[in-house]
């Protein structure tokens, strides 16, 4: 509960603290009455004194007595209770002016300060990024990760940004890493590098978070990220950013030749989507360059899993004599067999598309030759009216009308509202066809027929129909 006190005993309580040194006691003070200023001013001033031994930590000395090593240190409490105060102020220039102190003291808390969420007015992002020091490098990729993921920010110069404190902070952890062992020079294992030290604000190795980023963001320059780690061994980020950039042939040379990563460069390779994509990586695999040995067991994988995309006889004329027969010979015979079985099955396919255009073609003779008998009791079956020796239609539905009412009607449709063009008839015994004039009481039907390609399976026996009207 706050208590209100008089100004004049308010002030007089300050100086009794003062004097005192209960500053503790007068920072809390300062921050129920809403002098954030005033008890920053006080935090910082307790930080100071602690690391500098002017006073001594009170926390220290307990830990001294009972042993306990979890016990936070005084400046660990004067920052962690600044940063309580910051979190909620939108005041820029006094956050800006506590934000170093409290990065030395603990860059989480720092952290915290820049991406709360409790202030009223978000402070300026380009202000703090200029604010943060140079030196603390995961404050500031944390505040920019803050604001791409969190904020959802679409800056490109962000991102970018972004990008490149990565990068270098990937290339400061492998040339560290590397003087302490001896690298797998180039293979992907080097992405499991963690950070130098155990302080670090993040749980995930930096080269991790790189490469995550740069495949998923599409808002920062590969160009200016790439002439960055141009020089480096970071290949798999290479590989990435060439990938961005559409070099095909860098990316298949640096999964294939330099990590040696035969699943990723395949895994590329069906990405692209064009069989060209599988022979230029059994090119590289068995012509290597710069005095590299063919990667024969490589060659031999490919052949294994996409083999039925390749030309045989590319294949043939790309292999290296040096080659061993028995690697290969096993592969290369599944890839004719394969090209064979390919070979027969679209013959197969064209023949029974020959026979099923016969067939179709001898439907329609056989439907063009049917007969109609009509005599002096016939009628229309639309008006009806006496046929007599009128010219008159029948639909492949066996509906007979007079010439005005086969005007009226249509070719397509008959009297009984069937439209045989977008849905053709088809009886047990014969295929749809559009309606015929027939000029006499005996004639041969005549006119064009109306079938679709998918109809082409339905069509086996077909036997010419008659009927007597």
């Amino acid at each position: 509960m706050t208590v209100q006190l008089p100004w004049a005993v308010q002030e007089e309580l300050e100086t009794l603290l003062d004097e005192s040194g209960h500053l503790r006691t007068l920072a809390f003070l300062y921050a129920s009455k809403g002098m954030s200023s005033k008890a920053l001013t006080i935090w910082r001033i307790l930080a100071k004194n602690y690391s500098s031994g002017l006073w001594k930590d009170p926390a220290r000395e307990h830990e001294l007595l009972d042993g306990n090593t979890n016990v936070i240190s005084g400046r660990e409490v004067a920052a962690t209770e600044a940063s309580k105060i910051l979190e909620e102020l939108s005041d820029q220039d006094l956050v800006l002016q506590h934000l170093g102190w409290i990065a030395d003291v603990n860059p989480l808390l720092t952290v915290q300060v820049l991406t709360s969420e409790k202030r009223v007015d978000q402070l300026s992002p380009d202000e703090i990024i200029a604010a943060i020091d140079p030196k603390k490098v995961e404050i500031l990729q944390r505040y920019l990760q803050w604001l791409i993921e969190d904020q959802a920010s679409c800056d490109t110069q962000f991102h970018t940004l972004y990008a490149l404190s990565l990068a270098k902070s990937a290339i400061e952890t492998f040339e560290v890493q590397s003087t302490s062992q001896e690298p797998d020079d180039g293979k992907l294992e080097e992405t499991k590098i963690s950070d130098p030290g155990g302080n670090s604000i993040f749980q995930s190795p930096v080269r991790e978070r790189l490469q995550i980023f740069l495949q998923s963001s599409d808002l920062y320059d590969p160009e200016e990220v790439l002439d960055l780690i141009e020089g480096s061994e970071l290949w798999l980020e290479k590989a990435i950013l060439y990938r961005k950039l559409g070099q095909e042939t860098l990316v298949l040379q640096i999964l294939a030749l330099k990590l040696e990563d035969s699943e990723a460069a395949e895994q590329y390779c069906a990405e692209i989507g064009r069989p060209d994509a599988y022979m230029q990586l059994l090119d590289m695999y068995l012509d290597p360059q710069n005095g590299k040995e063919p990667m024969f067991n490589a060659a031999v994988r490919l052949l294994h899993n996409h083999g039925e995309l390749l030309d045989p006889l590319q294949v043939l004329e790309t292999l290296s004599p040096d080659m061993p027969l028995q690697l290969a010979s096993d592969t290369i015979l599944r890839m004719l067999r394969a090209r064979l079985h390919h070979h027969r099955q679209g013959q197969i396919v064209h023949n029974l598309s020959r026979a099923l255009n016969v067939d179709a073609k001898l439907a329609r003779l056989e439907e063009r030759s049917r007969h109609v008998q009509i005599n002096d009791e016939s009628l229309c079956d639309s008006c009806h009216a006496r046929l007599g020796t009128k010219l008159f239609a029948m639909y492949p539905d066996d509906t007979v009308v007079c010439y005005k009412c086969f005007r009226r009607l249509g070719e397509s449709t008959s009297v009984t509202g069937h439209d045989f063009k977008r849905d053709p008839l088809i009886k047990p015994d014969v295929i749809a066809a559009a309606p015929f004039l027939l000029p006499s009481f005996w004639v041969e039907e005549w006119g064009s027929f109306s079938y679709r390609r998918n109809m082409l399976f339905e069509l086996q026996n077909l036997v010419p129909g008659k009927g007597s009207r």
